[in-house]
């Protein structure tokens, strides 16, 4: 039987080089043994990607959930929220170095630049120099972005340099991302719960009974009267009124942890409804 990880797609955009990652950290940890084989699913939406665990068309999704520069990435998060029983497994870093892929000889005949809207953001400052006048044009990914290089020969598009290779398409600038530094978090998502014993973060999201004055103090509280650090809290709208929030934490700490058993228990009492994500290793890539 096929190990099916859905990822954003066409083949060649980030997160498919997360995932094979997932495979080969799977490999040599002998998970993946040469009678069991994986397929790779790409889906157009990270949405669609999470929605293939729920339907069963995948068993693995990997997907974007935080970028160094442009910092997380809003459907991952809603769609964890949304959608029930997906636990995170495992977290991946992966470095990012865009590159800015056209048929264009020169720089100056390019009008108009596509990609995924976070790699047109983690690019601004370069896009703002050397093409100050172009139109920039969201796409569902990096790799979409490609597609209409052919067609339309005074485009380009922001891609990875694997992607270019992969689809024959010329190179006209590497590393044009702003921060040399700049690297993603996948999260590898399944609808099973994580039974690895060396965890070291967990995730969660929770809404509050009523937008009142401390309570989201009260939450928070918890973590910090029992010394619990939080490398990470983020609101989203609750999508239910104007001014309501949703709130998701990544906490440095095991969910099995007696302490974190303990702030749970705690925090259940404070919050409206609580999710729990899961537990997970954080592997950086490369």
């Amino acid at each position: 039987m096929n190990l099916k990880i859905a990822h954003l797609g066409p083949p060649g955009t980030y997160a498919e080089q997360a995932a094979f990652f997932y495979v080969n950290w799977l490999q040599n940890n002998k998970d993946i043994t040469p009678e069991k084989r994986f397929e790779l699913c790409p889906y157009p939406t990270i949405a669609q990607s999470l929605q293939a665990i729920i339907t069963a068309k995948a068993n693995i999704a990997v997907v974007p959930v935080e970028n160094s520069i442009e910092g997380s990435v809003n459907m991952t998060l809603d769609s964890l929220w949304q959608l029930d029983n997906l636990k995170i497994k495992l977290a991946l870093v992966l470095p990012i170095q865009h590159t800015l892929v056209s048929r264009c000889t020169s720089l100056d005949n390019i009008k108009t630049v596509y990609s995924h809207p976070q790699a047109l953001a983690q690019c601004q400052g370069w896009l703002a120099q050397f093409l100050p006048n172009v139109n920039l044009i969201a796409s569902n990914s990096t790799t979409e972005a490609l597609q209409r290089l052919e067609a339309e020969p005074t485009t380009a598009a922001i891609s990875s340099s694997r992607a270019a290779q992969l689809y024959n398409l010329p190179i006209l600038a590497e590393g044009i991302n702003d921060y040399p530094e700049n690297c993603t978090r996948f999260w590898v998502v399944s609808t099973e719960e994580n039974n690895t014993i060396d965890c070291t973060h967990t995730s969660l999201a929770f809404s509050v009974p009523a937008n009142v004055p401390g309570a989201l103090v009260k939450a928070l509280e918890v973590f910090a009267h029992l010394g619990i650090n939080l490398s990470r809290i983020e609101s989203r709208p609750t999508k239910r009124s104007l001014g309501e929030y949703l709130f998701y934490l990544d906490i440095e700490a095991d969910v099995n942890a007696v302490i974190m058993k303990s702030a749970l228990g705690e925090l259940q009492n404070c919050t409206e409804i609580l999710k729990i994500f899961g537990s997970y290793r954080v592997l950086p890539v490369g």
